[in-house]
């Protein structure tokens, strides 16, 4: 039973030298980000974080505006929402845009310095009149203010999220416009009664892209990765100072 536990914890763990190339998610990028030390133990020590609840809510939302977004994809027709807008772009019809959606495939490009498969899941695709593939993200809330623009500092995940489709849909040849948007629901925790139903405030936010920072970011990643020392933890890092709370208790 322990052979076999083992066996499990180590698969998907990055080992130095191996020929195989390493899976390495738009997510875990964002984790080197926030603090190496967590990035070095779920990557390469098989300890990650703590789960965090899922959120049903979100993934519903997500769900049926894809569907929405879907039907006018299949038409050929724009979204309401872009017209709204004045934006020049459609649901973009590629062949594999289902797989680029998909988990656990996502859109892939496979870096050769480090022999990272770094992949990520997008939410939607647009293409404007130029050709040009946009990045489209679907984010689902609840406040009080109506959210017009990224401008909290946990917005600045969204923005790197939105970045590395960007850069993986051009590692792949694709051309990718500067401009990608999200699609932000808030719902709407004023309405006079629930009546089986939440309603959102939906607003598009465009975001300008810089990918300029994603290469020096994962050969960094793979620097830390094949070290055998532990990374220093960021000071930010709400587990890292947790773990060393009880490590000083407990000294």
């Amino acid at each position: 039973m322990s052979q076999y536990y083992n066996s499990q914890r180590v698969k998907g763990l990055y080992q130095p030298g191996a020929k195989q190339p390493f899976k390495l998610s738009r997510s875990k990028i964002d984790l080197f980000i926030e603090c190496p030390r967590c990035f070095y133990y779920d990557r390469r020590l098989g300890v990650g974080r703590p789960p965090g609840f899922p959120f049903a809510l979100n993934s519903a939302v997500d769900a049926l505006l894809k569907q929405e977004f879907d039907v006018h994809r299949a038409k050929g027709t724009k979204h309401p929402l872009i017209e709204k807008y004045g934006i020049d772009a459609r649901p973009a019809a590629h062949q594999d845009l289902d797989k680029w959606r998909h988990n656990f495939t996502g859109i892939q490009y496979l870096h050769q310095p480090t022999n990272f498969l770094i992949f990520g899941a997008i939410d939607d695709l647009w293409q404007n009149s130029q050709g040009e593939y946009i990045v489209v993200d679907y984010k689902a809330t609840a406040k009080v203010e109506d959210i017009t623009k990224l401008d909290k500092d946990w917005h600045e995940g969204y923005k790197r999220q939105m970045e590395v489709y960007q850069w993986l849909l051009r590692q792949n040849g694709h051309k990718v416009a500067e401009t990608g948007y999200f699609v932000y629901c808030n719902g709407n925790a004023d309405a006079e009664a629930f009546d089986q139903k939440l309603e959102f405030r939906v607003n598009l936010i465009p975001y300008a892209g810089r990918t300029d920072w994603v290469e020096q970011t994962i050969l960094k990643a793979h620097q830390c990765l094949n070290s055998d020392k532990l990374p220093r933890a960021s000071w930010a890092c709400d587990y890292c100072n947790y773990i060393e709370a009880v490590n000083k208790r407990i000294i």
